[in-house]
């Protein structure tokens, strides 16, 4: 019996990392250049901050809710359908996590992330640059929905994220 029981626990064990890799590489489909260590290369990107003319509104809050994060972890904005919130990535040369928690209508489309500063002098001196970012958790494309679900009839860039999402494999899953 004892037997049989393991048998099933390894049965249930490599089921489960086999639906963890094949939700993960449904989760990067759209991203073209990822190695084998999961580096994922030459990806654009930009940088805001709370103070830019079209986040006034939102002040230092996040689409998520929360403030803006500018510490070991920062906050980071993307295109949804790709890198769903909660996406948690490094910058190779840089010590600091990013974390997707918000969004800009510039960024639907495109695979650039935006990286969050906490003023126009610091982005400013960011620019536009292309890195090699390590994606060390990916977020949720269900998180994501429920998020954007309430607003969806508010502006035309997050209707376009979450119909991208909703017919597309990772998103129907």
């Amino acid at each position: 019996m004892t037997k049989l029981r393991l048998i099933l626990l390894a049965a249930l064990c490599a089921g489960s990392v086999a639906c963890e890799s094949s939700t993960s590489s449904q989760l990067h489909r759209k991203i073209s250049s990822i190695d084998r260590q999961g580096i994922i290369h030459d990806v654009k990107t930009t940088a805001y901050t709370h103070t830019e003319s079209d986040h006034i509104a939102y002040g230092a809050k996040s689409a998520v809710g929360g403030n803006l994060k500018y510490g070991a972890v920062r906050s980071a904005a993307a295109d949804w359908s790709v890198y769903p919130v909660g996406t948690e990535f490094k910058i190779e040369g840089e010590p600091y996590t990013y974390q997707v928690d918000d969004y800009g209508s510039a960024l639907v489309g495109t695979k650039t992330i935006d990286l969050y500063r906490p003023s126009k002098s610091e982005m400013n001196q960011w620019g536009a640059r292309h890195v090699n970012i390590q994606v060390t958790k990916w977020g949720s494309f269900e998180e994501s929905l429920a998020i954007m679900k309430p607003r969806e009839n508010k502006k035309p860039h997050i209707h376009e994220m979450i119909s991208e999402i909703q017919h597309s494999p990772a998103g129907s899953s």
